[in-house]
């Protein structure tokens, strides 16, 4: 099982973030390009909730697609919501979201705790490719988070 933690500081307010990260569609905004990410059902993804289905694919190897269908198992609204691979590329996905309001801003925190499929081959990859894979979508999301809202200046 690996695990990952990103944290990243953002200039809005706890509801604003809130309102933007419980809204699926803004996942595509979220994604690398080169993935190619689309959401299959487009219908209901105005709010998030517990139970909701997302059905996506993603092209991460070469141009060959992958689907991908996560739950959203938990929200609690302003705090936290967690998704989970139901379907997809990982033995195992578990992504939890957490938003904590702070001085001028929100920090927001992933935990991601995930499994490869095909044994010794899934470590091989693992160490090759999917690590640096995943660290990339995490940066890439800060840095377009900050195009869009602004670097987090702390107050003095």
């Amino acid at each position: 099982m690996y695990r990952i933690k990103y944290t990243q500081k953002i200039p809005l307010s706890l509801e604003e973030s809130w309102e933007f990260f419980s809204t699926p569609a803004n996942l595509k905004i979220l994604t690398p390009k080169h993935l190619g990410f689309e959401i299959r059902n487009s219908e209901d993804m105005c709010k998030m909730y517990a139970g909701q289905v997302i059905s996506y694919t993603i092209y991460p190897l070469y141009g060959i697609p992958v689907e991908w269908v996560s739950e959203i198992t938990h929200v609690e609204e302003n705090s936290y919501f967690i998704d989970q691979q139901r379907f997809g590329p990982y033995k195992y996905w578990h992504h939890e979201h957490r938003f904590q309001a702070i001085p001028n801003g929100v920090e927001i925190v992933d935990i991601v705790y995930y499994k490869m499929p095909l044994g010794i081959l899934g470590k091989a990859l693992h160490y090759l490719k999917v690590k640096r894979d995943v660290e990339e979508i995490f940066s890439y999301r800060g840095a377009v988070l900050e195009k869009l809202f602004g670097p987090y200046v702390p107050l003095t």
